[in-house]
C-alpha cells in the first residue's frame, strides 16, 4: 500500500495529477478542490493515497489534506459511493463541512456534489452520523480556525445541546461554536441559559 507520494508536479487536469517521483510518473486521481489547490508544475507536492484495485484497473486517489484521504476512505464505505462519487462530494466539502453536514443531517448540501442526489445524500448521513462525533467535529473546527482548543469548559453536554439549538435556529456551525466559546459558563447552567447568553454574543 502506498500512504504517500512525494515528488514534482509534471501536470495537473481538473481530476488527474501526474507526480514525478523519482523519475517515475504517478498518475493521482484527486477532487476538484485539490485540483484547484496544487502546487503548479515543476514544484513538490506531498499527497496522501489511497489505492483502488479492480479487475480492469488499478488507481490511485490522493488528496493534499490527510483528513481528506480519512473523510474519502469513510465514504467509500458507504453503499452506493465509490471512489468517483466520493471524489465528488469532496471536490464541494471539504472533511470539515462533511462532518458538521452528516451531523447536522443537511442531505442538501451534501447533494450539491456532482452525480449525489437526495437519496445518496441521506445514505451517507445514515450511515456515517453514528461513526463521528459533534465534539470531535467541533474541536477539529476550532483547530483548524486557530482559536484556543486548550480551555476546559464544563457543561459539556449543555453547551453541545445549545451549539445544536442555534445550529437549527439557522446560524452556521462556526458562528455558533464561536458564540458559544465566548460565554462564561459554570457548571450549574443548563442549555437554555448558556442558549440565552449565545444568543447575546449573535446580536
Amino acid at each position: 500500500m502506498i500512504a504517500y507520494l512525494k515528488g514534482i508536479v509534471a501536470a495537473v487536469s481538473e481530476n488527474v495529477v501526474i507526480l514525478d517521483v523519482n523519475d517515475v510518473g504517478y498518475q493521482v486521481w484527486i477532487s476538484g478542490r485539490d485540483a484547484a489547490n496544487m502546487p503548479g508544475r515543476g514544484q513538490e507536492a506531498q499527497i496522501f493515497t489511497w489505492m483502488s484495485v479492480s479487475q480492469d484497473a488499478i488507481r490511485l486517489y490522493g488528496f493534499l489534506e490527510e483528513e481528506d484521504l480519512d473523510a474519502f476512505k469513510m465514504l467509500i464505505n458507504v453503499s452506493g459511493i465509490g471512489p468517483k462519487a466520493a471524489l465528488g462530494i469532496l471536490s464541494v466539502l471539504t472533511a470539515d463541512d462533511l462532518r458538521f453536514a452528516v451531523l447536522s443531517d443537511d442531505a442538501k448540501t451534501i447533494a450539491k456534489a456532482p452525480g449525489i442526489g437526495s437519496k445518496s445524500a441521506k445514505k451517507v448521513i445514515l450511515e456515517l452520523k453514528d461513526k463521528l462525533s459533534l465534539e470531535d467535529a467541533f474541536e477539529r473546527r476550532l483547530a483548524s480556525s486557530g482559536m484556543d482548543s486548550t480551555k476546559t469548559w464544563n457543561s459539556s453536554e449543555a453547551r453541545d445541546e445549545a451549539i445544536q439549538a442555534l445550529a437549527a435556529l439557522g446560524y452556521s456551525a462556526s458562528d455558533a461554536l464561536r458564540a458559544v466559546k465566548k460565554c462564561e459558563i459554570t457548571e450549574d447552567m443548563d442549555t437554555e441559559a448558556i442558549l440565552k447568553l449565545a444568543l447575546k454574543q449573535l446580536i
